[in-house]
């Protein structure tokens, strides 16, 4: 089950806070895509939503290697959306990433993974 907290920032700035943590932290950006944007291409609506795909090569590579297929859900991804006035930013843990793909020997790994998903989503809100 995803992780969801809600942000005390505005839509905008709580992406534009996650990303520049998630920067900060010495993590890659591979992409921020606006779902919205896309459902708008397809002449449909869509409530405000941006997908954050990130990363550190340094671990997730690590995982990659070992357990192949878990590359089917790495990088890491905070979605983040506006219902209303409030916004949410949602996360899959990473143990339920490593349980689904049966992962052993990377407990550590995967714990620092998971303790860096649950900052990021404290940085901008609570749960």
């Amino acid at each position: 089950m995803p992780v969801v907290k809600r942000s005390r920032y505005p839509y905008t700035e709580t992406i534009s806070r996650l990303v520049k943590t998630i920067t900060d932290g010495g993590n890659t950006i591979f992409a921020v895509i606006d779902q919205a944007a896309a459902a708008r291409t397809a002449g449909l609506t869509l409530r405000p939503t941006t997908l954050i795909v990130f990363g550190n090569p340094k671990g997730g590579t690590l995982l990659m290697d070992a357990f192949p297929p878990i590359a089917l859900d790495l990088p890491l991804k905070l979605l983040v959306w506006q219902d209303g006035d409030s916004v949410s930013v949602a996360y899959t843990p990473a143990d339920e990433i490593a349980a689904r793909y049966d992962v052993t020997g990377k407990d550590a790994l995967v714990t620092t993974m998971d303790a860096a998903l649950s900052a990021l989503s404290d940085s901008v809100g609570s749960a």
